[in-house]
């Protein structure tokens, strides 16, 4: 295992710069990056501090300024302690430069102002919260995705990924014995997606969700017989109902969102 630092600087959160860091790390092996991270970077007396530490704990650079001092000056450091500094924003924006004939504006957070875009981000996520696990099943029709699924498939989190992109989710769960809301047979705007998971892996997870509840009784939720019926029993139900499912045993939260996000593009196609 190669141990190194990191240094991620943003005059902005630090969203961007973490997300493109650990996407290209993602693609080495036995890797293991100590992050260090710099956000709302502003002013050169806060450059001044962030060297101080680089040269403490030496290790690579990547950086998010749009301010041509506060870059020169971190650049300028790098060069100093003989590190290297990667403006991974440049190519990007240097490209659309040209391509659009135009000068980038330089100015730091541009993505997060508080536009309608942001807002809808905010109502989406309320109305995730609001339904959660089969609540509020009266009014699933103002939802752009309704995902339903057995215990334990990572419905919920799912729905906050897509509520972050501006899509409105809610999550209907599928109890042995228990009806799903005749609701769902009426809706015709969302996309209803089924999500499902590997038995196996789907009883150690619902174990070790009973651990953390401290509850080791052995009961159907975690019998693997039964779990296989309720999976099987699930798939049917989508299948009589034509809804799209997707395995979600191997994938990330990211993954089965973005699955998602192309049957929802597909259908809109149509």
């Amino acid at each position: 295992m190669k141990s190194f630092h990191l240094h991620l600087i943003s005059d902005a959160t630090g969203e961007t710069i973490i997300g493109l860091a650990r996407a290209a790390l993602a693609q080495f092996e036995d890797v293991d990056a100590t992050e260090h991270l710099w956000s709302l970077i502003r002013s050169p007396a806060q450059v001044e501090r962030v060297l101080a530490n680089i040269e403490a704990n030496p290790g690579v650079v990547m950086f998010t300024f749009v301010n041509p001092e506060l870059r020169t000056a971190l650049e300028a450091g790098c060069r100093s302690l003989q590190l290297p500094c990667i403006p991974v924003l440049d190519p990007v924006i240097g490209t659309l430069s040209i391509y659009l004939g135009a000068e980038s504006q330089g100015r730091p957070g541009r993505q997060h102002v508080l536009d309608n875009e942001y807002f809808n981000r905010i109502d989406s996520m309320n109305f995730v919260l609001s339904h959660d696990d089969g609540q509020l099943a009266g009014d699933l029709e103002d939802a752009d995705i309704v995902i339903i699924g057995v215990s334990r498939t990572s419905k919920t989190p799912t729905c906050f990924y897509l509520a972050n992109r501006g899509l409105k989710a809610a999550n209907i769960p599928i109890v042995p014995g228990v009806p799903t809301p005749r609701e769902l047979d009426s809706l015709s705007k969302p996309l209803i997606v089924g999500v499902t998971r590997n038995p196996e892996s789907l009883v150690q997870i619902r174990r070790n969700r009973l651990d953390m509840l401290h509850q080791d009784e052995e009961t159907d939720y975690v019998d693997l017989e039964q779990v296989r019926e309720e999976v099987m029993t699930a798939r049917r139900l989508c299948t009589e109902r034509g809804w799209p499912v997707i395995d979600v045993s191997r994938r990330s939260i990211e993954e089965t969102a973005a699955e998602i996000l192309q049957l929802l593009t597909e259908r809109l196609e149509d």
